[in-house]
């Protein structure tokens, strides 16, 4: 008899997105995946390849436990794998930032994932397997923090914090809760980013005198070059899969620049790291003209 195959749930599979990279990836292995997303027809190429797509949008609890019943009735009432995957970007100086932007983000980022967890609990609770775990996509951006994305990099740090305190509560019950801490992946976050927010500064922004470079990150970003997001996707169920699903860490590092990020934060002196990311977001270039701007007036 062959063996049950695992069943995994991916939260934000629209194409061109990661999580459509990481359901290609778990049914390459030959789990059973449900991708998701808030419309169907953004998951064509996933259903051109057979993988199972249901409508979620993660903003809607009356959405989410939608969901959980259908997952309950094509699995018998299990779940073995939640990735909670759906986010977007803000990038904008948090002295620009209006709070309802940043609630926004954290809704999305954060509050839209627990709630996830909440609902699915029983799903997970009553998988058979020993492989059942939890996957909160946090991203690098939770640790290494860059200039102009604080909103997002908080709401991230947030959901890194969640995911430690879940680990250690989820234990009792089985189920590995695992931070993913994603770096450069070429997909379409910042196209979604800018076509939901703007990517302009306002026009009395202290960073005026600057204005073209921070744009310019605001728009794509650090200007560096991006994993393929199959091979990033590959290698995190790779990562997922050790010994069965036993043997993953409950920290995954891959992505562009990871393993800069975690050597950046765990043992580079913070004034040296400062260096480095002032000069990757262009604000060492921003800071002098704003001191000559200062001079100007004096």
């Amino acid at each position: 008899m062959a063996p049950r195959k695992r069943t995994v749930l991916i939260t934000g599979c629209s194409d061109g997105g990661l999580g459509a990279a990481l359901a290609r990836a778990f049914h390459k292995r030959g789990d059973r995946v449900f991708a998701t997303a808030r419309t169907l027809s953004k998951m064509s190429a996933l259903q051109i390849m057979g993988i199972e797509t249901l409508p979620l949008d993660v903003l809607s609890e009356e959405s989410i436990r939608s969901c959980v019943d259908q997952v309950s009735s094509l699995t018998g009432g299990s779940l073995d794998v939640l990735v909670n995957n759906a986010g977007a970007g803000f990038n904008m100086p948090v002295l620009d930032a209006s709070i309802a932007e940043i609630q926004r983000q954290f809704e999305l980022n954060v509050f839209s994932a627990v709630r996830m967890i909440q609902l699915f609990f029983p799903l997970l609770r009553s998988s058979t397997t020993e492989q059942k775990m939890i996957v909160n996509n946090s991203s690098c951006g939770s640790v290494l923090n860059l200039p102009f994305v604080g909103p997002y990099s908080a709401s991230k740090a947030a959901l890194a914090s969640f995911s430690e305190t879940l680990r250690l509560e989820m234990h009792a019950f089985g189920i590995k809760v695992i931070d993913l801490r994603t770096g450069g992946v070429r997909s379409n976050f910042f196209d979604n980013a800018n076509h939901e927010m703007s990517s302009s500064l306002p026009e009395k922004s202290p960073y005026s005198s600057g204005k073209d470079i921070v744009e310019k990150f605001l728009g794509h970003g650090p200007q560096v070059s991006l994993m393929d997001a199959d091979i990033w996707a590959n290698k995190v169920v790779s990562d997922l899969s050790k010994r069965g699903g036993k043997g993953a860490p409950h920290r995954i590092w891959r992505g562009q620049g990871a393993t800069f990020a975690w050597f950046g934060t765990t043992a580079l002196p913070v004034g040296w790291l400062d260096v480095v990311v002032k000069k990757l977001s262009g604000l060492d270039v921003v800071e002098e003209r704003i001191r000559r701007e200062k001079k100007k007036r004096v």
